[in-house]
């Protein structure tokens, strides 16, 4: 099965070595997003709905790159540095992830990179790639 690196030019880079997100097959593996602005790589200022927005925004950017979209998220994890947060983030999180509910853990956390206050991690699947025969193409 072949492994392809996703670069989105309208997500922050990586802050580290790795890739914003990985496809594998029909999955794609969507890096912690913390709230950082794609065109300043500083973080957001703001509430933890701002922040948590942003990270979301972020989320949809890669997606995007890789085809997608946040309905083919099936999987999350939040982390918070503050779990009495999480009521907010909820809010947020069902303004974009509407009726499509994916699967989704979320834990506190004693820190987050740049000192953000949530980050978002997915898992999003694409019904249309890594099988045989669609568009005519076999995906190694």
């Amino acid at each position: 099965m072949k492994r392809e690196r996703i670069v989105a030019p309208n997500a922050p880079s990586a802050i580290g070595p790795y890739s914003q997100a990985v496809r594998v097959g029909s999955l794609v593996f969507v890096s912690g997003q913390v709230p950082l602005d794609p065109s300043t790589g500083q973080l957001v200022e703001g509430d933890i709905g701002t922040q948590t927005e942003r990270a979301i925004q972020n989320i949809e950017a890669i997606l995007e790159a890789a085809g997608l979209g946040l309905k083919n998220v099936v999987k999350t994890t939040v982390f918070l540095t503050d779990i009495n947060e999480f009521p907010v983030v909820n809010e947020v999180y069902a303004r974009y992830f509407g009726d499509s509910l994916p699967a989704r853990s979320a834990v506190q956390v004693a820190g987050l990179p740049k000192g953000a206050r949530v980050e978002i991690e997915a898992i999003a699947w694409d019904p249309g790639h890594g099988k045989e025969g669609v568009a005519g193409k076999t995906s190694q």
